[in-house]
């Protein structure tokens, strides 16, 4: 028998809608939200600012704090919802190695309601330039265990925070049955 999902991770490309779901979810039901941007060093937003992609070693020591604020929210007790992109198979699996039982969903959006997307979105660092870097370094977690992909072009929000929710229930409801 498997463990319950103890935490999620909101997860997809530039302006899928990972922060607006991550809170929408947290109100429904309670949830504790870790905005994965507010970990990214001054370097790496400089870096994107400027439009230039981040490298494994500009994530990595982001992704040690994801990791870090993850282990400690849930040793408060607390059901945490990252919102963090996890592009790489690489980085869902250091996200994994931190808490057990911990859950993806997956906002999938087209390169072009993307693009569309960060266009149009006020005061973020992320520019329109960098999302075919993101659609390039982009590996599909379709396959992977306790893994919700959702389309995040054709719900909206309040959709895809209850969809997330039911699905996050009934994964704690199936270990406990």
């Amino acid at each position: 028998m498997s463990q319950p999902i103890t935490a999620l991770v909101i997860m997809g490309v530039a302006g899928c809608g990972k922060s607006s779901v991550s809170q929408a979810l947290c109100q429904l039901n309670g949830a504790t939200p870790i905005e994965g941007d507010a970990f990214h060093p001054a370097a790496n937003i400089e870096k994107m600012s400027a439009g230039i992609p981040l490298t494994d070693e500009d994530r990595a020591g982001w992704l040690d704090s994801l990791c870090q604020e993850l282990r400690r929210a849930v040793a408060k007790g607390q059901r945490p919802v990252l919102t963090c992109s996890a592009l790489k198979l690489r980085y869902r699996e250091r996200l994994r190695s931190a808490v057990d039982g911990l859950g993806f969903v997956f906002l999938e959006l087209t390169p072009e309601v993307a693009a569309d997307r960060v266009a149009h979105r006020p005061g973020h660092f992320m520019p329109k330039t960098l999302i075919d870097s993101q659609f390039a370094t982009l590996e599909s977690p379709a396959d992977e265990p306790l893994v919700l992909t959702l389309n995040a072009a054709q719900m909206d929000i309040d959709q895809l925070a209850h969809a997330a929710r039911d699905w996050w229930c009934e994964q704690s409801v199936l270990v406990t049955s």
